[in-house]
């Protein structure tokens, strides 16, 4: 399973919501290269890099330091926040970013993804970010009248390459992940799942191992990694591709139920 280290930023600056929340945000480094390439440097294999304020404006904002970011590390980075037309996604694939992630724009213009899919195949990833099970959009300050796994399926069968699931109200509170939502979400759909918001531990990185047979391939890590709750080094030689073994089905989380 991918660990993947979340750089957030706002202002061109890195930083951490809670649930969502802008007027919530924690500023952890004034230089989102500098932490790119500490994670880098710790063994991450991609980053997450998300434009806060292009997710407000509905088109990139930070792309500066995004660029930046790009030539400075040499791992793939994902970006999200603010992707809702063509010409948005194409300068950021344009700058070297090597997969997008497209959230409202699924939401509201499902065809635009379809185009997307077909004109750049394995670069469109789209990130469902739930609050109670559906959909919220525009920067989660939103919140639609559809169902997580209805999205999921529905884009599937578009040509997205991999979802990202976020639970809004663990994002940022170390509460552990929606483990339950995961498993329902990945056992309907036949693409990567990657998992996002709330994971706080090793702990809680085993019990997400325990989804990957059915297809919970990767997380993503933000606040723990920033506060120090949480090793990266640590993280990947628990559940990271060169692990020793595979952990148990049967090793006693409360994963199930």
């Amino acid at each position: 399973m991918d660990v993947i280290p979340a750089i957030d930023l706002l202002e061109e600056k890195c930083v951490r919501l809670v649930q969502g929340d802008y007027q919530r945000a924690q500023v952890f480094n004034d230089n989102p290269v500098e932490v790119a390439k500490q994670w880098v440097e710790q063994g991450a294999s991609r980053l997450h890099v998300v434009d806060l304020d292009g997710a407000k404006l509905g088109t990139p904002v930070n792309t500066k330091a995004i660029e930046a970011i790009v030539q400075a590390v040499p791992v793939p980075v994902q970006v999200g926040g603010g992707l809702r037309s063509r010409s948005g996604v194409t300068q950021l694939l344009t700058l070297g970013v090597d997969r997008v992630i497209i959230g409202t724009a699924a939401v509201e213009d499902p065809s635009l993804v379809e185009q997307l899919c077909t004109k750049f195949p394995g670069k469109i990833v789209v990130g469902i970010d739930a609050r109670q099970g559906w959909v919220a959009t525009h920067g989660w300050l939103e919140t639609s009248e559809i169902a997580a796994i209805d999205l999921a399926e529905q884009m599937t069968q578009l040509g997205v390459t991999t979802i990202i699931y976020t639970d809004i109200h663990r994002d940022g509170t170390l509460s552990g992940p929606n483990l339950d939502a995961l498993r329902e979400l990945a056992s309907h759909i036949s693409i990567p799942v990657i998992a996002s918001g709330g994971v706080s531990s090793i702990t809680d990185l085993l019990s997400l191992l325990t989804l990957e047979p059915l297809g919970v391939r990767g997380v993503i890590v933000g606040r723990a990694l920033y506060t120090g709750d949480m090793s990266l080094k640590e993280a990947i030689q628990a559940v990271g591709p060169g692990r020793l073994q595979d952990i148990p089905l049967d090793m006693g989380f409360s994963s199930f139920g």
